[in-house]
């Protein structure tokens, strides 16, 4: 029995007869960034006949009006975004909003999804996991580029958001936004709605005038290799002085 899972479809099943699963070698991989259990892309290398390639080609395409599917070829991925926006924004929306679907969220009851779109065409999904202690939750953004990073991922194009918000596009709080901005202020957010309309942003629409790692390399006035113990005793030392001092003017 070999099965693969999809978004859309819990899991299909493809059985072999023993007698034939040496006679011919077929491989293929789905450049689905979710799955059920690894929500991660996955590489599937099974041994069939001639007869169920057609049925793994089908199996394959079952959503390719939905997802690009990358049979190891680097231009099938690399077409997925250097096509017109439409033709893979609302793609990249629907997973946000499947993503959303796998949020655990029991204290806020607030579902959110997010899709992230690697420049090489490689998404990743996350969504919104709460902890009993609330500050350890994490946001579905987070999620998501955590997943990338863990990967070896830091260049980013797109992240689409969803939420169950019915008048309102979902937008990421503070914290996701300079989460976000750690990788650059001009890529796109596309925030939302369950009915997967979408607004266009940018990182920099969202965070106007914001910190990031460049930021930490350029030329300061005062450094920390500049700072010795005897430094700090005495700058301590001498505002404690200078503030007695005032008192005593007083």
């Amino acid at each position: 029995m070999y099965s693969c899972l999809c978004p859309h479809y819990s899991r299909i099943s493809l059985s072999l007869p023993l007698s034939l699963t040496h006679s011919l070698s077929l491989s293929f991989s789905l450049s689905l960034s979710t799955t059920i259990h690894s929500q991660q892309p996955v590489t599937l290398n099974n041994t069939g006949t001639e007869n169920i390639t057609e049925t793994v080609k089908e199996m394959t395409d079952l959503r390719t009006d939905e997802l690009r599917v990358d049979r190891a070829e680097t231009g099938a991925r690399s077409n997925w975004i250097e096509g017109e926006d439409e033709d893979w924004i609302k793609p990249l929306i629907h997973q946000a909003h499947w993503a959303k679907e796998f949020a655990y969220c029991p204290y806020s009851k607030f579902r959110v999804g997010a899709a992230l779109l690697a420049h090489d065409g490689t998404v990743f999904t996350g969504c919104n996991v709460e902890n009993a202690s609330h500050n350890l939750g994490l946001c579905a953004e987070r999620t998501a580029v955590v997943k990338a990073v863990s990967q070896g991922y830091q260049s980013f194009k797109a992240v689409a958001i969803a939420s169950d918000l019915e008048d309102q596009f979902i937008s990421p709080c503070g914290g996701c936004r300079q989460f976000l901005r750690e990788f650059g202020d001009q890529w796109s957010v596309y925030l939302s709605k369950p009915d997967e309309s979408y607004k266009k942003m940018t990182v920099e629409d969202l965070l106007p005038v914001s910190f990031g790692p460049e930021d930490l390399k350029r030329k300061r006035v005062f450094t920390t290799d500049k700072i010795t113990s005897n430094t700090i005793v005495s700058s301590v030392g001498g505002n404690a002085l200078q503030s007695n001092s005032d008192q005593g003017r007083r």
